[in-house]
């Protein structure tokens, strides 16, 4: 039964748009839509096979201070993984060592990086809200995600603010991708990172999707 729940609420995430950011984090300033980002929620096995899932997260920049933001989106500040499965991890680290944590997402069909896995246990998180489903202590953001999954109906994919909601809005936390620059400092920064971005980011990643209503 839970590997069921957890299946459906990682599964619900899958291809969801983010696209919400109401000002710069960091002056308050007004933003401007720069481009859409495809970003790994979580890898699942399924069967003997493993499966990516994305989302999709809007990114913005600052018309006054000129940095560069990301939407609120489905994962904790610094992390690359979505933010259920390290609520999920962190709930059963209560109970077991990390290098067990990292075992117990395996059993439940959720691949994850042990090294990285134990940091993020170590780390400090919000507190997670839990419920209790079969003796067993549950994120409310995974079965919250679960019973939302269920529950589109004929709407088909649930919408970006309900995965927030339902995760407890992670990223409120979050800093911006850079501090201020100036005008010109914005431009060359904006340019050396898709340089980078061309290096190191896999095939599947490379480039950007335009989100809807985004201009070139």
């Amino acid at each position: 039964m839970l590997v069921t729940i957890v299946s459906a609420a990682l599964s619900a995430v899958d291809g969801v748009l983010f696209t919400e950011c109401t000002a710069c984090p960091v002056c308050g300033g007004s933003v401007r839509g720069y481009d859409t980002k495809k970003k790994q929620f979580a890898v699942v096995m399924e069967g003997s096979t493993k499966r990516s899932l994305y989302v999709y997260v809007r990114r913005f920049y600052c018309k006054k201070c000129h940095s560069l933001c990301y939407a609120d989106e489905p994962f904790y500040p610094s992390t690359r993984i979505g933010s259920p499965i390290i609520d999920l991890g962190l709930t059963v680290s209560a109970t077991m060592t990390p290098n067990r944590v990292a075992a117990y997402l395996a059993a439940l069909g959720i691949v994850v990086d042990r090294t990285t896995f134990r940091l993020y246990v170590k780390r400090t998180f919000p507190l997670v809200p839990t419920t209790d489903v079969f003796g067993i202590r549950i994120p409310l953001s995974v079965v919250t995600l679960s019973t939302l999954a269920t529950g589109t109906g004929e709407r088909g994919r649930i919408e970006g603010a309900e995965v927030l909601a339902a995760c407890g809005f992670p990223s409120a936390y979050r800093a911006p991708l850079h501090p201020p620059l100036t005008g010109k400092e914005g431009n060359e920064r904006d340019e050396q990172e898709h340089k980078e971005e061309r290096q190191v980011h896999k095939p599947h990643d490379q480039g950007y999707e335009k989100g809807p209503g985004e201009e070139d």
